[in-house]
């Protein structure tokens, strides 16, 4: 017993992600089933049951962010309002340069699985574990790719002992470090799409979120209709439905 050690603890991520395995690691938001192969990719997304629709998203750091996204000067200032100024975990789907390194290193049937259009979906400040395991794999130039640790539809999972089977038999190593963070939202990120302002999933801190936009930069975003009315959070699924 005593603290988690997070380097070493990531280091066996990496060394997982590297060999073509997947792992499950722990985020602020929740945790996450993540892998680089797309092989190991493909067996997260059949074991989640996912519809053809869904798409992978890059774990990143607020470096590899700005590295890869392509953004004008008043989308990059909302980002860092709220991800540097606020600390807050945020989605971040935005055209990408498609010749940066770690892209480059996405297999192209994975990259066409985890863009929509021209646009990347990249989590930032997921915390201090998936910030210490992407510092490896980007300084390694290798994709971190994946989504949270679920079947679909059953809701982001902030304890492990909560995460379905099927989840755990499809992952290599389980890094288990307690009860989440942000578990109090039982929401997984909120998503924005800064090519056309649009918010994709009302998720965690949402309501910080949506005050920083409208304080700070005068855009108002929808409000959150409540868990009741839109369980996942996800605007796009929601449209799609009607």
């Amino acid at each position: 017993m005593g603290r988690y050690d997070i380097h070493a603890d990531a280091k066996r991520v990496f060394e997982t992600i590297t060999a073509g395995g997947a792992a499950i690691l722990p985020g602020d938001i929740g945790y996450g089933a993540c892998a680089s192969s797309s092989e190991a990719l493909q067996r997260l997304f059949v074991a989640k049951r996912r519809a053809p629709h869904k798409r992978h998203a890059m774990v990143g750091t607020y470096e590899l962010h700005r590295e890869v996204h392509v953004l004008g000067h008043r989308e990059q200032e909302i980002v860092d309002a709220i991800t540097i100024d606020a600390g807050l975990p945020l989605a971040v789907i935005a055209p990408f340069h498609a010749d940066h390194p770690v892209v480059a290193a996405v297999e192209s049937e994975t990259l066409a699985a985890s863009t929509v259009g021209d646009t990347l979906a990249m989590l930032v400040n997921g915390g201090r574990f998936q910030e210490e395991v992407v510092g490896l794999t980007h300084r390694a130039g290798i994709p971190l790719l994946g989504s949270s640790a679920n079947l679909t539809g059953t809701g982001t999972k902030f304890r492990v002992e909560d995460i379905q089977q099927p989840i755990l038999d499809a992952v290599d190593l389980v890094i288990d470090y307690g009860l989440r963070k942000y578990h109090h939202y039982r929401r997984s990120s909120t998503m924005i799409d800064f090519s056309t302002m649009e918010v994709v999933r009302i998720g965690t801190c949402y309501e910080l979120i949506s005050d920083i936009m409208a304080t700070q930069f005068g855009i108002e975003l929808p409000a959150d209709p409540g868990r009741d009315v839109l369980p996942s959070g996800h605007l796009r699924e929601q449209a799609a439905a009607s």
